[in-house]
Order: structure tokens, then sequence, then C-alpha cells
């Protein structure tokens, strides 16, 4: 078995297989008590009893019992399963109540072994199953470019379309007249008229994976330019409560609450699948659970039966012969895809990009000074993507506009534009005086001062490029600043290079003075975001370097919000 290649840190450690009905190894019964949470649900239709697994590994799945068997204390091991099958945990009790029903009556050690676990999961797991039945058929495409094939004949098993739910009692907040959407979602987080929003890992999950690709499809129609779309999305990023629930942890914390009001503030609002929701409001729960399709996005979930290369032919045409679709339709899946759903796209870096940004978000105290060119060459005519004459000032103005939302709460920042439109014109100017966002600034929270404040931007014509000195400057102010626990950078904003100021000096000069008093201990990244085909990349990319940033070029007039997003993603990824 060639060595799994998925080598993203983030995933789950290896599952492990475990025979069902006789003793495990020594060890090995604690890995999964280690790996797993336990939840016990008793389903109301068909009283099969099944285990959730945790986010981090798989747990076998409880095994309906045909007739009760009187096992010896002295029984010998069951031998090695002839059939491992590794499915996502909400159709995991099906397919394990088809599995059992394939032994004879009273037979203690089965030949098929069903293990619940997420299909991030079964990417790191070693070895890997003989069949997999993942949650959607994209990680099969993801598994054969790390080197994995599957054989897949025929249709899915099921289907189940992606759904908004959270606790009854706020469903007026996140599903007004029953409709919900993944951009009010996005607005309902900013303006914090949301109690929380959760979210799965998508690297892990395909409940996360598919909310990611649709909640970027669902900003990008509802905004022209992509990189305000991209921005957007991200500050629902940014808001989330938990970027890494376990749905199937969530719906039974949810089962375990008593109080409408707790479970809309404990838990709040997250993607589950319609089976799932079907699942939870069947077993009539004290806390009611609401939940509907996005109209802005809907997605589905589909369940291959995937087979490896050597599984045992014959079993697994059992197998699959004893998941009947009427079994599945029970257990709440739907027999064909929703119309008008999402078309997943077929390259699965389309859909990995935006899920390792996701993932590799680091929600972190943060503290940021951002520096923002006011030189005369801002207000240059330049045409937007849309088609638009428009000035790089205006499009600032859009962007930042956005970009004011991406910061959460726990952040504090100060911004400063710099030009000189005389000769005796300071470097640089304070517009939004450094302190935590929430708190105020000039009677406004800084998070509205800093959005009025870039809305009225306005380039002094043939004003100078001070550059240098302002990012010296920003730099030493805040190195004063860190502490422990906080990332803290400089975010600098620039169409030009440095020059026509009586602050200009050679770029060898500037490195000089920026590495004098950087401390390893103390850093302080510059993030730098180079804004036309004038931008001084080279000295971007060296200021960068030295601190141990990272450099964006947008090239394009259009890609401004872009590297605004690139810039945050940046900062918050440690990078």
């Amino acid at each position: 078995m060639p060595e799994n290649e998925w080598s993203d840190p983030r995933l789950p450690e290896p599952v492990e297989w475990s025979q069902p009905h006789h003793d495990p190894p020594p060890g090995r019964g604690r890995t999964f008590l280690a790996a797993a949470v336990v939840v016990l649900i008793v389903l109301a239709a068909g009283g099969i009893a099944w285990r959730l697994m945790s986010n981090r590994g798989a747990t076998p799945v409880a095994q309906p019992s045909a007739a009760p068997t009187t096992v010896p204390a002295t029984a010998p091991p069951c031998p090695d399963p002839k059939l491992r099958v590794a499915a996502a945990p909400e159709i995991a009790p099906v397919i394990q109540q088809a599995a059992a029903g394939l032994g004879e009556p009273g037979q203690r050690c089965s030949e098929v072994v069903v293990q619940a676990a997420e299909p991030g999961a079964v990417l790191a797991a070693k070895p890997q199953p003989d069949v997999w039945v993942p949650s959607s058929s994209t990680w099969l495409t993801v598994a054969k470019s790390r080197g994995h094939a599957w054989s897949v004949t025929g249709d899915p098993l099921a289907w189940s379309p992606l759904v908004i739910a959270g606790p009854e009692a706020m469903e007026s907040l996140f599903a007004p007249n029953g409709a919900t959407s993944w951009t009010g979602v996005v607005q309902g987080a900013i303006q914090k008229r949301l109690p929380a929003v959760r979210m799965p890992d998508p690297m892990l999950t395909s409940i996360g994976l598919l909310s990611v690709f649709a909640i970027h499809q669902a900003t990008a129609r509802a905004n022209p330019d992509a990189g305000l779309a991209q921005l957007q999305a991200l500050t629902l990023r940014s808001r989330l409560e938990n970027a890494a629930a376990d749905p199937v942890e969530l719906l039974g914390q949810m089962a375990g609450e008593t109080d409408s009001t707790a479970a809309t503030y404990e838990v709040g609002v997250f993607p589950v699948t319609e089976q799932q929701l079907l699942t939870y409001q069947r077993a009539k729960h004290d806390v009611r659970l609401a939940g509907a399709a996005p109209a802005d996005g809907q997605v589905d979930a589909d369940y291959p039966f995937a087979t490896r290369k050597g599984a045992p032919a014959d079993l697994v045409k059992r197998l699959r012969a004893a998941i009947t679709g009427d079994s599945l339709s029970a257990a709440g899946f739907r027999a064909a895809a929703t119309k008008g759903a999402l078309r997943v796209p077929a390259d699965p870096e389309a859909l990995l990009g935006a899920a390792r940004q996701w993932s590799g978000y680091q929600s972190v105290a943060f503290q940021v000074l951002l520096l923002i060119d006011a030189s005369g060459s801002m207000n240059e005519k330049v045409t937007d993507r849309s088609g638009r004459t428009v000035t790089k000032a205006s499009l600032l103005r859009e962007s930042g506009a956005s970009a004011a939302q991406l910061f959460g709460d726990d952040t504090s920042l100060g911004m400063w534009f710099f030009g000189t439109p005389g000769a005796n014109s300071p470097a640089h100017t304070e517009e939004v005086p450094f302190g935590p966002i929430v708190a105020g600034a000039a009677g406004k929270s800084r998070r509205d001062e800093l959005a009025a404040r870039i809305g009225a931007y306005r380039p002094v014509s043939n004003a100078g490029t001070p550059l240098y000195r302002t990012v010296l400057d920003g730099v030493a102010e805040m190195r004063g600043r860190v502490k422990p626990n906080t990332v803290t950078v400089v975010v600098v904003l620039t169409d030009g290079s440095d020059g026509g100021t009586r602050f200009q000096m050679s770029h060898a000069d500037f490195l000089k003075k920026l590495t004098a008093g950087a401390d390893p201990a103390k850093p302080v990244p510059v993030i730098a975001v180079g804004y036309g085909p004038d931008a001084n990349m080279p000295a971007l990319q060296t200021m960068a370097k030295a601190t141990g940033g990272h450099a964006i070029a947008a090239r394009n007039p259009a890609d401004l919000a872009s590297g605004i997003a690139q810039a945050f993603l940046a900062a918050h990824a440690g990078k």
C-alpha cells in the first residue's frame, strides 16, 4: 500500500480498524477512546443505536444484533474482517445494518467491519479501507490526485442537500419567513444579529468543504468585483465562533439541551445535511431545530460507493445490494440530486484553495497598523472589472469599506495616510488612533471610524510618496506594542515607489534602518500590497522578507480588494 501523500498537518490521526465482537489488541481500545467523543442517539425510526464520531478520527458503528448470542469467556479471537468499510457518519448506520444482514443468525464474528469516519480522516488512514462511502464524490477526486485510486460504478447511493440550521427560537434571525441564505448568514454575523455561527473544518468534512464553496459562490454573485466578494466571504470566516466544529457533536450538544435560549448562544447557527436535520427532528428533543437549504447556493452532499483494487468482489457486490433505497429513504436521504443545485468543480484544487484559506486562518488577538498611500498617483484613472472608468482612490474607498468589517472584535488597530502635499508636510498623518476596534475613536467605534475615514479618503494631487519613512515609523511604533500571544503587523498599501519628498532615502539605507532595531523576540512583519503596475514590488518584497512578512502584487485595478484580502489572510496565517 503506498504511503499517504496528503501531508497537511491539520488532518487527523490515521483511522485504526477494529473487528467487532472480540477483544482488541492491547492499546488499540485506548486509541479509540482517546480519538472519539461518543454520543449515543436512539433513532426514533428503526430504533438503531449508533455512535457519532468526533472530528479527530473514526469510531466503529454499533452493530444491531440479529439474535442474542452467548459468548464464552474463553472464546477465541475473531479473524480479521474480509471487508473494511469507511462511511460518512450520517450514512454509516444504514451501511452497518446492511452489513449485519449478510451474516448467519447468531454469528459472533462479522466478515464486514464498518467505521464512521469523516472524509479527511479516511484520506489519512493507513491502511485504506476496501470500500469507501464519503459524503461527497469530490473526495474521490482529491484522493486520486494524491495517488489513491477508487472505482465507482453507477450512481451514488443517495443525496442530501446542505441546510443552514439553528434553534427554532432564533429562526427569525437566520431564516426569515423560513428561507435561509449564505449571504444572510454573512450579514447576520457582520451586524451581530446572530449570537454565534459555527462551521466544520473544510479540510476534514464535506459539510465544511461544500459550505465554503457555496459561500464563495453566493458572495461572488452578490458582488460584481471578485475581490470584494472574497472580502465578504472572509469576513464570515473572521467572525466564526468555531471554524472546526463537528456537526455530529453540535447535534449531540443540541440534543442534550433543555433550554432553547442556552442553545441559541451555546450552539447558534451551523450547516448540516438535510438528513441530519430530519434525524434530529424525528427524535423530538426538548430544543427544536429549524433549517432550510440556502436559496443563494444549494449544494448537495452525495454518497458514492467506491471500492479499492483487491477488495473481495463478491462480498462488495453483496454489501452494495444489501443497501436498499428503502433503507436510505427511511433514514432521511434523497434518491436523486437536488434540481438546480450548484455543480461542484471537477478540479479538486478549485475547492481546496478556499478550504485551505479557511482551515489555515488563525483566530488570534491581532494588532495592526494600516499605512495607506495618499500620494497624487492614487488619483489616476483606471478601468475596473466591470468596465467603469474610475480612480485608484475610488477603488480603495470601495474595497476599504468592506475591509473594515474583516477584523474580529479582539483586534486593535490604527490607520495612517502617507503623502506630502507640501514641501514641509509630515510624512504621514494619523487618521484613526491606535486602540481596540470595538472601543471609541472620535465618538465612534474604531471599526466605524475606519470605514468613515477610508470613505473620505482623497489623495492630494502632486503629493510625494514617503514610503520608506512611513514604514520605518510604523514598524517602530508597533514594536513598542508587541505583547505575548498576539500577532502584531504593519500592513502597507502603495501604488508607487519612495520619492518626491524630503524624506527620500536609498533602498540600502532604508533596509539598514529597518533591520537595525529588529528584535527576533518581538517580530513586527510588514504585509505589503503593491497596487498597480508602477508599484515597486522588489522594494516591497525586500521589506517584507526583512521583517518576516509577505508581499502581494495587485496588478489589475480590480484586484485591489483581492490584494487586501490576501494581506489579511497572510497576517492571520502567520506568513
